[in-house]
């Protein structure tokens, strides 16, 4: 029998008999979310505590209509991106990619975010007199840049939680503006 004929012999077997010829890789994913709220898992976050070459260079620019607005002394936050956070932060902030909204809002609709505690794998910064801050050393990943921010001149009330975020990966710093 000639090469051509037993591919071909071959071919017509596995068209016969599909199944036997595909690969076996397991089950499909599930479809869809399961229920409930995603659970905290810290195992979810160890990627984050990785050493990096990569940065985030952030400045505040926000303004709401001829006011502007000031993160200068605020703590700043990046939060690691896993299905936990992104939960949150579509809990918090109505968005998973960016939001500005009164800080007694987000804090408002806290009870209805996923409860856990990523306390020690938020990376964290002070927002300087010229509204600028930055993180370093960290690796290829998503993550979430929150702060505060207060209109200049206006009273102490009126602060605005900001989200936005960010991809690091390729050794770069990623410039990003609230």
């Amino acid at each position: 029998m000639s090469k051509v004929s037993l591919i071909t012999a071959a071919a017509a077997a596995c068209g016969l008999t599909l199944a036997a010829c595909a690969p076996t890789l397991g089950p499909p994913p599930p479809q869809g979310r399961l229920s409930g709220p995603p659970v905290f898992r810290a195992s979810e976050f160890g990627w984050s505590q990785a050493n990096g070459r990569n940065g985030v260079a952030g400045h505040l620019a926000y303004r709401r209509g001829a006011v502007r607005y000031s993160c200068a002394g605020a703590g700043v936050v990046l939060t690691p991106e896993t299905a936990w956070s992104r939960a949150r932060m579509a809990a918090l902030y109505g968005s998973t990619e960016r939001a500005a909204l009164p800080t007694e809002e987000v804090r408002a609709r806290t009870p209805k975010a996923p409860a856990g505690d990523a306390g020690p794998y938020v990376k964290r910064a002070t927002c300087d007199s010229a509204d600028r801050f930055s993180f370093g050393g960290l690796p290829d990943g998503a993550w979430y840049v929150i702060t505060t921010a207060r209109p200049v001149g206006a009273p102490q009330g009126d602060s605005l939680a900001l989200m936005r975020r960010v991809v690091t990966r390729g050794g770069r710093t990623v410039s990003v503006e609230l």
